[in-house]
């Protein structure tokens, strides 16, 4: 998988990953099924990302939004460092390690070999049909907003509505 420029409405890279329990994940189970909220971020444990997760956790319910969105932290980590990261900070939610860097330069979401070889942070929200309904790239050192992750969210669900004949929502 090559680095990518995505786009709202283009069909979102598959992946397969390993979570923080070994276990594999692949977007593709969610597929018709359930929106995905893919959490980018360049390190476990360091300062901007354990502030962004220990504020995510909490509002998690939050995040999800009116249809129960999957959500993932996503990170160049090992599945052993996610494991310890999630249990210190107790995160709610599945940490997915792509240590290839396949899935962040898929998603247009890899900082760079320099300096740190990770990903960058930012927010990618797929829909149920497998698109991608919001796409940003976050500066590495500031935190992004619950508030604003959840519009993200909401906004995709409104939107889809609209769609359905459901009428836009004031």
């Amino acid at each position: 998988m090559a680095e990518t420029s995505l786009k709202v409405g283009d069909a979102a890279p598959d992946f397969s990953l390993m979570n923080q329990d070994k276990q594999i994940v692949k977007l593709s189970d969610f597929r018709g099924k359930q929106k995905v909220v893919l959490l980018f971020y360049p390190m476990d444990f360091s300062p901007v990302c354990t502030e962004e997760h220990c504020a995510f956790g909490p509002e998690l319910e939050k995040i999800k939004g009116t249809e129960n969105a999957a959500v993932f932290g996503v990170s160049t980590d090992s599945p052993f460092s996610h494991a310890a990261f999630k249990k210190q900070y107790s995160i709610p939610y599945d940490l997915l390690s792509d240590t290839s860097r396949k899935v962040c330069k898929a998603y247009g979401m890899f900082a760079g070999e320099e300096p740190y070889n990770s990903s960058k942070r930012g927010t990618v929200v797929i829909d149920k049909s497998g698109r991608i309904s919001f796409w940003q790239e976050q500066p590495m050192k500031t935190p992004r907003r619950v508030d604003d992750i959840s519009k993200a969210v909401e906004a995709d669900a409104f939107a889809q509505r609209a769609n359905e004949g459901g009428g836009s929502v004031a």
